[in-house]
């Protein structure tokens, strides 16, 4: 696996597979607000921590997520990149520390841990600076990797397309930018030069950050160029007009499933976390006869740093212009409604109004399959109460997909008409057009050849309609 902090170019670029690193994941559980934290602590520590956990000043909770299910996620991140587990530690972290985060008996405990076990990485699943970094790969003698480059890995190993590549190498090139200090161990060394190479006397350490910068502005502007011709295509699209539908939600959700159930398309599916990050869309005809473009996101995670977002902010362009959006939940997930939340706060976040009155997300419950009789029971009572009423599916069975395409249908035809076209005898044209686009709900044919439809037809095709009757009169 790729140092974050060096340029040199990872095993998998070479073609050469590595032998699986050996890594130990670390959930730090640093102070909540009030009691939580310390009967938190008290279940792993003793009640004398917990005791002067209690005595001081306490801090907002770092997630909303159990530190529990932070460690299992913690895990499938780095099993996502094939790195070998050894073991998984909840370490609870009263008093971090500016230079290390643990405390000193605790850095020394997770020394000898890392030796014994003859482990090369260890993932602090938390935002560790350079400083700690540091410190800690010098203390345990392993290389140390904290939840963003962690992620930063695995964008690298997912991107296919070329505006996916050059996002993660803009958002990877940020993250080393500020971690220089520990790429280089002779940053006291000087060197002359002239022109663009700098003068006489500049360090080392500041000749790297300038190029990391050049590189930085030479991907801004190309991404720029790949932008633009996504704008170009999605223009193209809006010309046909066919509205798109955008299929959000936690990472290993089961949007690729889902998307490739409803289109028989061939995306990446796997039971892993960001399995997707390059957008995929597909036409589907709905039984209105209306022609939607369904779009297929890079899945959303819990503190997902904001150079991330910003990062990624194109490739979820799509969603920003959708017009309705599938917010699939894993309604089997223990933590699916603090994953629900964790989505919804990136959709404020790039401006989508979730007010129900707005009436664009429509949220689709998958992996009924997995729940119980009893825990399914209680999620359909449960969506009957809720505004807009979800929508509970298996993506892998198949269950519920009829019912999800009608709901979509339903939402993005609250502006359809319903008209009486008649037809003449000889116009087999007119017919096979209204049953092209749109949905025909009764029929009248006549002894005489011709016959009355009635349709239901969405609103921007109807001005085509009319033309066509008006010609054919």
């Amino acid at each position: 696996m790729r140092d974050p902090a060096r340029s040199a170019p990872s095993d998998r670029v070479r073609g050469v597979q590595p032998p699986r690193e050996r890594v130990l994941v670390l959930v730090p559980v640093l102070p909540a607000r009030g009691s939580e934290v310390a009967s938190s602590v008290a279940a792993t520590q003793g009640s004398g921590e917990a005791e002067a956990v209690r005595r001081k000043p306490q801090r907002k909770p770092t997630s909303a997520h159990s530190p529990q299910d932070r460690l299992t996620e913690a895990c499938g991140l780095a099993e996502a990149i094939q790195l070998e587990v050894v073991d998984g530690l909840i370490v609870p972290v009263p008093h971090p520390r500016p230079g290390t985060l643990f405390g000193s008996g605790k850095v020394e405990e997770l020394r000898a841990l890392v030796e014994t076990k003859e482990i090369g990485l260890v993932i602090v699943d938390h935002q560790v600076s350079p400083v700690q970094q540091r410190n800690l790969e010098k203390a345990w003698n392993a290389k140390v990797l904290d939840r963003t480059g962690l992620i930063l890995e695995i964008f690298g190993a997912r991107a296919r397309t070329r505006e996916g590549r050059l996002q993660v190498e803009l958002a990877h090139l940020s993250y080393q930018k500020g971690r220089l200090v520990r790429a280089w161990t002779h940053l006291e060394r000087q060197r002359g030069g002239g022109g663009f190479l700098g003068g006489p006397g500049e360090a080392q350490i500041e000749l790297d950050r300038r190029m990391l910068q050049d590189r930085i502005d030479a991907i801004r502007k190309e991404l720029e160029q790949v932008v633009r011709t996504r704008e170009l295509h999605r223009a193209g699209r809006r010309k046909v007009p066919y509205p798109v539908v955008a299929i959000v939600g936690y990472t290993n959700a089961g949007k690729s499933t889902l998307f490739n159930r409803l289109t028989g398309a061939e995306v990446l599916a796997m039971d892993q976390v960001f399995a997707t990050l390059d957008p995929t869309m597909r036409e589907v005809k709905l039984a209105s006869g209306r022609r939607i473009i369904l779009s297929d996101t890079v899945g959303f995670i819990s503190d997902l740093p904001t150079m991330l977002v910003a990062a990624f902010r194109a490739t979820l362009e799509e969603v920003i212009d959708a017009d309705l959006i599938l917010h699939v939940r894993d309604i089997s997930h223990e933590e699916s409604q603090a994953q629900a939340d964790d989505v919804n706060e990136v959709l404020t976040s790039l401006g989508i109004d979730l007010t129900p009155a707005e009436n664009h997300v429509l949220e689709v419950w998958n992996k009924i399959d997995r729940l119980s009789p009893v825990t399914r029971t209680e999620a359909e009572n449960a969506a009957r109460f809720r505004s807009p009423r979800p929508v509970l599916v298996s993506a892998v069975t198949g269950e519920g997909l009829a019912s999800l395409l009608d709901a979509i249908d339903a939402r993005l035809g609250v502006t359809d008409e319903i008209v009486t076209v008649p037809i003449g005898a000889g116009d087999g044209k007119l017919r096979a057009w209204l049953y092209e686009n749109a949905d025909v709900i009764a029929t009248e044919e006549r002894e005489d050849g011709s016959a009355s439809f009635t349709v239901r037809i969405p609103a921007d095709r109807k001005g085509r309609l009319d033309a066509r009757i008006q010609k054919a009169n």
